[in-house]
């Protein structure tokens, strides 16, 4: 056995290890040992998310099923801070009473679905693609149906399990036919061979719709909604953000390494889907009062920008793309951080009415909220507008003039719906029972304060955007 293949695995090597120590931790420490559990695993993961940021060595692994390069370890360092940001923000909901003995439980599966989204990553062949797609969708089930003695967390478990057993099925499904036209899954020889063929057109298709559940893309969104509002609000900030994110990394890859003689094929299918994707999230938004549920089809529509820079089939594109996500990053994990804030105190409820008078009570999570739904919707000077400009000037660039033109004019209809929770926040009286004046724990401040800055500081230093386009044109 050739041990330099896992050279190129340090983070899938470090997270490994990081799993094991807190499994461990978990299960022999003493009752007071476990009062630091927290602290131990936000600490240790904060340490792996800057191992990420060393040099790695870079190359093919196990004749080319696992690939590693600069622009991989990018995507897996964007989902590590996402999901450091979310370990921050779930410190007040572990701490308290029903899920204080549950912080291990947390922890080690949302480690194990992280490790899945580094293998969809790197993949370098369609089954540790599928390998590593199941290994972070069968967890997510567990983490959605974390509070199981609620209804909602419950039936939103059910859902995401059965509709995530589902999509595996039809992606296999399309692996087959794929195999079956092209004689392989590794994405090199793929690629090399015979695309247009109807079988491996049809591969294709059923591969994009099994990947699509993941991407909550329209018409795989149907789970969205209800698993976003049944699950702990940190689950569902997990889920709109480092699982979407995943997604999309892999969908980039299998797309620009294996589909791109068929670039036609799929720039056509993507079309419909970006411009039915975008005006469906934004429409069904207007309509909710729960805030879970707004932000649900709130990540929808986002889904549809994020399929309009990946459709381009550019580097430029692809930039784009991976920029954008870094800014959904920030600003959607802000958004769910005064989510979380406020529905702790408010016990439970999560009704965008929950947030009336949020200004009187609490002026800065009003502050942080509010800028995290201008940058959400695209208003300049926030990061939210640069890369939603970015975007649409790599779609625009390849001729999409009218999909260009639909997505400018539903981020207008994305303005008057966010502009709903700053009515509520600073117009709207408060209600009895909505929130006194309070204070979030300092975890969660911390996360606030970071989203924040990055909401500024990547819109603001364009070496950031350059940074990721070396890495793009050069894969």
């Amino acid at each position: 056995m050739n041990f330099n293949n896992f050279l190129f695995m340090g983070q899938e090597i470090g997270l490994v290890i990081l799993f094991v120590f807190l499994f461990l931790y978990d299960t022999f420490c003493s009752e007071k040992g476990k009062q630091y559990f927290q602290i131990i695993g936000i600490v240790l993961f904060a340490a792996l998310t800057v191992y990420g940021f060393c040099p790695h060595k870079t190359g093919e692994a196990f004749g080319g099923m696992y690939i590693s390069s600069a622009l991989t370890v990018l995507m897996k360092n964007i989902l590590n801070i996402a999901t450091l940001l979310v370990f921050l923000q779930s410190h007040k909901w572990l701490s308290s009473e029903g899920t204080v003995h549950k912080q291990g439980e947390f922890y080690t599966i949302a480690l194990v679905t992280l490790l899945g989204m580094y293998l969809m990553i790197s993949a370098g062949n369609f089954m540790l693609l599928y390998i590593g797609m199941e290994t972070a969708s069968l967890p997510l089930a567990c983490l959605a149906a974390f509070n199981k003695r609620k209804e909602k967390s419950a039936e939103s478990g059910v859902k995401y399990i059965l509709i995530s057993a589902f999509s595996s099925g039809i992606m296999l499904f399309g692996l087959s036919f794929l195999y079956g036209g092209l004689g392989s899954f590794y994405f090199a020889n793929m690629a090399g061979s015979a695309m247009n063929s109807p079988m491996v057109i049809l591969g294709f298709v059923f591969f994009f719709a099994g990947l699509g559940f993941k991407l909550s893309v329209v018409p795989f969104h149907l789970w969205a909604a209800d698993v976003y509002e049944g699950a702990p609000t940190a689950v569902t900030a997990y889920l709109s953000v480092v699982s979407k994110g995943a997604a999309a990394f892999a969908l980039i890859f299998a797309l620009y390494r294996v589909f791109s003689p068929i670039e036609a094929v799929w720039q056509f299918i993507l079309w419909g889907l970006v411009a039915i994707t975008i005006t469906l999230g934004n429409l069904f938004a207007i309509r909710q009062k729960d805030i879970k549920r707004f932000f649900a089809f709130s990540s929808i529509s986002q889904a549809g920008y994020l399929l309009l820079g990946i459709m381009t089939g550019t580097a430029q594109g692809m930039t784009a793309t991976v920029y954008y996500l870094v800014v959904y990053l920030f600003s959607n994990l802000a958004a769910f951080g005064v989510i979380a804030a406020v529905e702790h105190q408010a016990n439970g409820d999560t009704r965008i009415s929950a947030f009336n008078g949020l200004y009187k009570s609490n002026p800065v999570l009003t502050f942080v909220m509010m800028v995290a739904v201008f940058s959400l919707g695209g208003i300049p000077p926030f990061a939210g507008f640069f890369s939603k400009f970015l975007i649409f000037m790599a779609a625009y660039e390849q001729g999409y003039h009218l999909l260009v033109f639909i997505a400018l004019l539903n981020t207008v209809i994305s303005l008057y719906y966010y502009l709903l929770i700053i009515t509520a926040m600073f117009i709207h009286k408060q209600e009895s029972e909505a929130v006194i004046r309070f204070r979030t724990d300092n975890y969660n401040r911390v996360s606030l304060v970071v989203c924040t800055i990055g909401i500024f500081v990547v819109g603001i230093l364009s070496c950031i955007y350059e940074y990721i386009g070396t890495l793009s044109f050069g894969m």
